[in-house]
């Protein structure tokens, strides 16, 4: 049996586990049921399509979108494994393969909606193809307070047991403690091996930005990563449109995306996302579940998220590959009162309501952050980081503080002389001293706080606001139309009895637009034109294969083709997602790109050793046979080793003459006559 580290590299063409994957797999090797929670982009599928290919049997796994199955089957068939998909969107040729590979027992993973499983035809077919492992994806489904909850992930458990108790391990990415006591009581009959893995993704940069001419800042950060896959998520389906139509009209590719479209429509539009190189997603959170794109390389929220819970899991679908993502956020005090709103006129009971405002903030907390933003997201999730992380925007501009004290006691009291009954705007027209129509009709131009604060600008008293609405000092009041309250926490700021620090630097942008944020860079800007010339070469292949161009090759991988320019077969190997299969396919395709020349046509059995160091011992062995096909003097019988031979001999590594003699195609003729050679090399090697 080949070893987990062998068929990582050799099948998805990975030389190491990411975090957290080892420890997994070997659980499941052991034979254990397993329960994984792994942050989105961590490489769960890994863990259950390794073991598949360990073992003899069929893998089964339940995962609930077509689109999720569909992308997992067509990149695993591109890596030469046998898989497929039963689900309405088959082709009868589709299907017809799948039970061609069932017959002949080479099937290795099925993959199975769960409604499909509940089907009796289903369960038949399931009990005669030595199902040796069920894989539950995204097993958050199974709980009823979920918001992905799917009723038929409920019926797995009875089915596990008609299976005979079939091994199982489940894994998703959202599942708090009581989601995972569950999902354990639901799925399981004893208590799983349970994993959890960090939180951290620090391939994504972080960042928050406060709105300032929204519109203009959508655009100026898409076009700095103008070609670049990209998510724009938006709290209006409306919003989505007109964002799409903005970008569309800047000479970018984009996509609207929403549930009120027609069900063709959104089908339609997360085909062309998948396929499509460099189209920019402009949706609601409608869109995004199921997202097994690997190379989108931002995720932008157009409005402010709903949690951090929320904020985490969209932000998580960029960079799956693990190469270089951006993620921002835009958020204001308009995106603050809507969501107070959604929580005060919800159905919820109060409990619920506070629980709901806490989460709020806490991910303003995140978003008016004084310190690496990483290390505040990280904690919030319980975990620590030690040092900054050096990949958010506070990290690469540290915010300017000041004591805010006396602007917030300024506001504060103007809300109370005016009886806690208005908005923003109406605030900062007493503070400035505007005497508007409204100000002087209700007489708050004799307040004591009328022109108070003439130091700070109209838009610069917003930032402060916004500001006092993230802590939390004030919230807008739904049944008062919005009129700003005073929260509890803020008293001892208004008694004088605690100091409040401030962000200058959000005041500042507030004033002036801010500037793009600079994109990650895949490669250094000498090898932009090479990477250009990889990406086209995959699109081509692509079209021509009908997949999605990251089945091809990921972003990370045409990166450090064009970062290490390999020169030939053995060295391209070595590339990050280059296994046996794609070597085969791909090989000789993009080392012509990278060198501007024809790769040489080399033997499958030499083939089957690039990156290996049995692949120079190969050359080696070829060259010493060379040399004596007839005899140390040349005058000998003509003889000679196949390179089916020579290619055994050095990945085997025969330590003594018996050794060599017994491997197939030597026989003691040849031993004897390429044997002390052969055996000088490999030694020596």
């Amino acid at each position: 049996m080949e070893s987990p580290t062998h068929i990582l590299d050799s099948v998805f063409g990975f030389s190491g586990f990411r975090p957290g994957q080892q420890e997994i797999v070997e659980a499941v090797e052991a034979g254990s049921d397993v329960l994984a929670i792994l942050p989105t982009g961590a490489g769960k599928s890994l863990c259950f399509q390794l073991p598949a290919l360990m073992r003899e049997g069929v893998t089964v796994v339940v995962s609930p979108l077509i689109a999720l199955m569909r992308d997992q089957v067509a990149s695993l068939q591109q890596a030469g494994v046998a898989a497929g998909a039963l689900t309405s969107l088959n082709t009868e040729e589709e299907t017809e393969e799948i039970f061609q590979h069932i017959d002949n027992g080479s099937l290795k993973l099925l993959y199975m909606a769960p409604e499909r499983l509940a089907n009796m035809g289903s369960l038949s077919l399931l009990q005669r193809i030595n199902v040796q492992l069920l894989a539950v994806d995204e097993a958050h489904c199974v709980s009823q307070w979920g918001h992905d909850f799917r009723p038929d992930y409920l019926k797995i458990g009875a089915l596990r047991q008609q299976l005979g108790g079939v091994q199982t391990i489940a894994l998703t990415a959202t599942a708090d403690a009581d989601t995972r006591s569950e999902i354990i009581s639901k799925l399981f009959t004893a208590e799983p091996r349970v994993f959890i893995g960090g939180f951290d993704r620090p391939n994504l940069n972080l960042a928050f930005e406060p709105k300032n001419k929204p519109r203009e800042q959508v655009l100026a950060f898409v076009a700095a990563r103008k070609g670049q896959p990209g998510i724009i998520y938006c709290a209006s389906r409306n919003k989505t449109e007109q964002l799409a139509t903005a970008l569309t009209a800047g000479g970018h590719l984009a996509q609207a995306y929403h549930a009120g479209m027609e069900p063709d429509a959104r089908r339609a539009a997360e085909a062309r996302f998948k396929t499509a190189d460099g189209l920019v997603m402009c949706a609601t959170v409608a869109f995004g579940m199921g997202v097994d794109k690997p190379d989108i390389r931002f995720v932008m929220h157009a409005d402010l998220p709903k949690s951090v819970e929320a904020y985490y899991q969209e932000v998580g679908r960029a960079g799956r590959d693990g190469a270089p993502a951006d993620t921002i956020v835009l958020y204001g005090a308009d995106d603050i009162r809507l969501r107070r709103a959604q929580i005060d006129e919800g159905m919820a009971p109060v409990a619920r309501k506070e629980a709901d405002h806490a989460r709020l903030n806490a991910l303003l907390g995140l978003a008016e952050a004084l310190k690496c933003r990483r290390q505040v997201l990280l904690g919030y999730f319980g975990e620590v980081l030690a040092a900054p992380c050096g990949n958010c925007d506070l990290c690469e501009a540290p915010p300017e503080l000041f004591d805010g004290t006396t602007a917030v006691r300024k506001a504060l009291s103007a809300m109370l002389r005016t009886e806690e009954r208005f908005g923003t705007g109406h605030l900062i027209d007493i503070l400035l001293g505007s005497k508007t129509a409204r100000v002087s009709q209700r007489g708050h131009h004799n307040l004591p706080t009328f022109g108070a604060g003439r130091e700070y600008p109209k838009a610069a008293w917003q930032a402060i606001f916004r500001q006092m609405m993230g802590r939390d000092l004030v919230r807008p009041d739904m049944e008062r139309f919005g009129a700003l309250r005073m929260m509890e926490n803020a008293r001892a700021i208004l008694r004088g009895e605690a100091s409040i620090e401030l962000r200058r630097d959000t005041i500042s942008k507030a004033t002036k637009a801010g500037p793009a944020h600079r994109p990650a860079a895949l490669v250094p800007e000498e090898n932009e034109a090479l990477f250009s010339a990889l990406r086209a070469l995959r699109s081509k292949i692509a079209t021509e294969a009908r997949v999605p161009p990251y089945v091809v090759f990921a972003d990370k991988a045409l990166s450090e083709m064009a970062r290490q320019q390999p020169q030939n077969l053995d060295e391209f190997a070595k590339i990050s997602g280059v296994g046996r299969m794609k070597l085969k396919r791909y090989g000789a395709l993009f080392l012509e790109v990278i060198t501007q020349a024809p790769t040489p046509e080399v033997h499958p059995a030499r083939r089957k050793l690039a990156g290996r160091d049995a692949g120079p011992l190969f050359d080696q062995l070829q060259k010493a046979q060379l040399e004596l096909v007839r005899g140390e003097n040349g005058m000998g019988t003509y003889l000679f080793c196949t390179n089916t031979t020579l290619a055994k001999i050095a990945a085997q590594k025969p330590q003594n003459m018996a050794a060599l003699a017994q491997i197939s195609g030597m026989g003691e003729q040849k031993a004897e006559r390429f044997g002390a050679a052969f055996l000088a090399i490999v030694l020596g090697g």
